[in-house]
């Protein structure tokens, strides 16, 4: 395992991040335990939690876990939560408010048997609370005692740089939590040079694209069986009818599988080499459903692409924007020589 220090701060994580999005749903709390304890033993130190996944149990299968752990292996743990969508309240008792956040707050801890998280962060922007709000909540919350760092998740580039141009002097704001994988890079335009410029550490979620960048699926060949979109194919963000029907998908899934063979390694350790090597990411959360596939994943720390071969994955994934004003046309207006 590798470190390095999150944003603009002085706090140390490990390259990869733990994501507890499957446990108490997808994954028991049997097997989520042998995962917790397997990161830790390779080295991992960041554990991902929101209080919205699974409705809660996901933060009392990691809290009951945390329960069991000597002192010195609890104090190698660095807990990221989340609080803004409703679990236990009314859709309109939800967002940032200084009301829900301290009950969101205050129900994390207790489910996670802590009385203090590392890194809270907000889940999602919230149109109908004015941010000034949410800071004072924030900063209450670091005065406190109840959290030592704070992040943003899922803002967009205006957001981020609104809500650090804030926060600054008044709270330790220092990551963001966006989607980012071979297949969804368009972060890549403005909220990670934001995240940059206003000196925050990314956390890439759904690293490898709900299962896309693993080899599972094929072109015209609907999913089936125990996989997300074998489940359901039309999930979320990474619904096949989605992404199947671009081109770039399968470009991308081409030169994925092509470097894999020629290295002798899972597909999965391929697309997190290439997303750990970018600029600005600080830890990158992946997510299993089983130990096996944490094993398969924790592995590529160990793997360092080549420029020839990340230079090859640019470029089947590239997005292809309009010249302007992410194209070349935008990028030479923005741009100024020196001779």
């Amino acid at each position: 395992m590798r470190y390095g220090t999150l944003g603009r701060s002085g706090l140390v994580v490990s390259r990869l991040a733990l994501g507890t999005m499957t446990f108490g749903a997808e994954t028991g709390e049997a097997e989520a335990s042998v995962m917790l304890g397997a990161y830790l033993d390779a080295g991992g130190t960041v554990i991902e939690t929101a209080d919205v996944y699974a409705g809660g149990r996901s933060e009392e299968i990691v809290g009951r876990w945390l329960g069991r752990l000597d002192a010195s292996s609890r104090g190698e743990v660095i807990l990221a939560g989340k609080g803004r969508f409703p679990v236990g309240v009314t859709p309109r008792d939800a967002g940032l408010s200084r009301r829900h956040l301290r009950r969101a707050l205050e129900a994390t801890l207790r489910r996670l048997g802590v009385e203090h998280l590392d890194l809270y962060q907000v889940h999602s922007w919230d149109p109908l609370t004015p941010w000034e709000e949410t800071l004072g909540f924030l900063e209450d919350a670091v005065r406190g005692g109840l959290v030592s760092y704070v992040g943003l998740s899922n803002f967009t580039g205006w957001q981020i740089a609104m809500a650090a141009a804030a926060a600054r002097g008044r709270v330790p704001l220092v990551s963001m939590q966006p989607q980012y994988n071979l297949l969804a890079r368009e972060v890549e335009w403005e909220i990670l040079p934001a995240c940059r410029a206003s000196g925050l550490g990314v956390l890439p979620w759904s690293p490898l694209g709900g299962g896309w960048l693993t080899g599972k699926y094929r072109r015209d060949v609907a999913p089936t069986g125990a996989t997300r979109l074998g489940e359901d194919p039309e999930r979320g963000v990474e619904a096949y009818g989605l992404r199947g029907r671009e081109e770039r998908t399968w470009r991308v899934l081409a030169a994925v599988e092509g470097i894999a063979a020629r290295r002798g390694v899972p597909w999965s350790q391929v697309a997190l080499a290439w997303l750990d090597a970018r600029d600005g990411v600080a830890s990158t959360i992946i997510g299993a459903r089983t130990p096996a596939q944490l094993a398969e994943n924790l592995a590529s720390a160990d793997l360092r692409l080549t420029p020839e071969e990340i230079t090859m994955l640019d470029a089947a994934s590239d997005p292809e924007p309009s010249p302007w004003p992410y194209g070349a046309a935008g990028i030479e207006q923005r741009s100024r020589p020196l001779s």
